[in-house]
């Protein structure tokens, strides 16, 4: 009985409650997961059709003793404690981000630290919010609102970079994120479903689930007749009007009042505003669709894994209108990943997962711009803001280029505080304050967010007057 009693010690001892306080629960719920060293993350892949996720590698070990006075303040170097509650400043210093230790009275996933930069300054970091667990897949910004979304599937709202509100789907992650004038709300969801949200007019910062799109209704009618499902592979039939797989981009046209949504299931789908219904779902492309962007002149632009660059164009047939495809611009080896479009200088710009942009210029008849060459690696995710066109990769870096009055472009910047793949980018036009305190529009600068697989958004200032750098 007595040796039966120090074998069951031995394997059940209890921990100290010192213990507790030093473990990190979410990297034991990441080994769980994954089965492996948490501080030793493998690049991974979501599915053959995405762009590849690259998480970062841990070189660090842990130290001990006091950090060094010239070490760099980041939000990556912080030690998190029950006691501390000022985010503002920098507490001691942990070597790596796989070695923080999350204290249990510490509650908000998020924090937001500034950083003042010069008010004459070009170009510059001024704040950072970093979550401490799960990736951020997808931006929009909405005046001084922001709106991130992650992999934890909830979308959290900002207000003048603090926390403002948030809400939460009951499943998959959230790819992408676009807002109408009337202040609704569509996400796209790793589960294939394009979900609705509205802001209260009662309760500030209130947000509530308004719909899904197909609508209950279009989906519960359609599903009788047997001419509405196509077959998406043996004995597997869906409706043709839903998504059966990840949704990863979306796209407005409110000129026209219509939403278009791209899959991992390699349709297009069109949807109409008013009363959310769907006007048309297209089978695009070969293999998954990873981004459309609607454009000039009602033309429409999609870009797909398969390699190519459609576009489309919507035009009359019969008593309605249905889209056609009217040019594929590039078809290539390598995957066709992000999409911008400058509408008032009628350019569309294409990344590629081999780190090269590509552009096309013209209303009537679109014809090769060039390329811009800035990322090492794949360009994940491409943004238009006035002459300025925004590009970021899985190198963890952002390209800033200009376009010009002869229609060259420079390379103004490279912005290289992430440290993880840069997912998503979104753009506004600065506002100033006038002499009495009316927010006005700035003159050419742009506050810029980016979402990276570092878990952190980033917000930057970015000017059309800067003078080109050596990219």
């Amino acid at each position: 009985m007595v040796i039966a009693k120090e074998n069951s010690s031995s394997h059940h001892r209890r921990l100290t409650f010192a213990a507790f306080l030093n473990s990190d629960p979410a990297a034991e719920e990441e080994e769980k997961k994954h089965g492996g060293d948490v501080s030793n993350p493998s690049t991974s892949s979501n599915n053959n059709n995405d762009v590849r996720v690259f998480q970062r590698g841990s070189n660090a070990s842990t130290t001990s003793g006091e950090s060094s006075p010239n070490q760099v303040l980041s939000p990556w170097n912080q030690t998190y404690s029950p006691y501390y509650t000022d985010t503002t400043t920098t507490p001691s210093m942990s070597p790596s981000p796989w070695n923080q230790t999350y204290s249990p009275y510490y509650k908000s996933p998020w924090i937001y630290q500034t950083r003042n930069i010069d008010d004459e300054s070009e170009h510059g970091l001024i704040g950072t919010i970093v979550r401490q667990e799960g990736h951020v897949y997808s931006l929009a910004a909405s005046g001084d609102l922001l709106f991130t979304g992650s992999d934890s599937k909830n979308i959290r709202v900002w207000k003048d970079l603090k926390d403002f509100a948030g809400f939460k789907s009951t499943s998959g992650l959230v790819k992408t994120i676009v807002i109408t004038g009337d202040n609704r709300i569509f996400t796209g969801h790793q589960d294939g479903k394009i979900r609705v949200w509205r802001g209260s007019k009662r309760r500030t910062g209130g947000y509530s689930r308004v719909g899904s799109l197909p609508t209950l209704k279009e989906f519960l009618t359609k599903s009788v007749n047997p001419k509405n499902y196509v077959e998406v592979r043996r004995r597997k039939n869906v409706l043709k009007i839903r998504h059966y797989d990840a949704v990863s981009c979306l796209s407005l046209n409110e000129e026209l009042g219509l939403l278009y949504s791209g899959s991992w299931d390699k349709t297009l789908k069109v949807w109409r505003l008013s009363d959310s219904k769907c006007l048309e779902s297209i089978q695009a492309h070969d293999d998954a669709i990873n981004t459309v962007a609607a454009g000039f002149d009602d033309l429409l632009f999609t870009g797909s894994a398969d390699g190519t660059l459609k576009v489309w164009k919507r035009e009359l047939q019969g008593k309605g209108t249905k889209h056609f495809l009217v040019n594929v611009l590039m078809k290539q080896e390598t995957a066709v990943t992000a999409l911008a479009v400058n509408l008032t200088a009628a350019v569309v710009y294409c990344g590629s997962s081999d780190g090269i942009v590509n552009f096309w210029e013209g209303q009537k008849y679109l014809s090769h711009g060039g390329t811009l060459r800035g990322h090492r690696m794949a360009v994940l995710c491409l943004a238009a803001a006035g002459s300025l066109v925004l590009s970021g990769g899985a190198d963890k870096n952002i390209c800033v280029w200009k376009r010009n009055g002869d229609g060259t472009h420079s390379c103004l910047s490279v912005l290289m505080d992430h440290v993880g793949p840069v997912k998503c980018l979104t753009a506004v036009e600065e506002a100033e304050e006038d002499g009495v305190g009316n927010r006005v529009k700035g003159d050419q600068r742009w506050i810029v967010y980016s979402g990276s697989l570092d878990k952190s958004v980033k917000v930057w200032r970015v000017t059309e007057t800067a003078s080109p750098a050596i990219c």
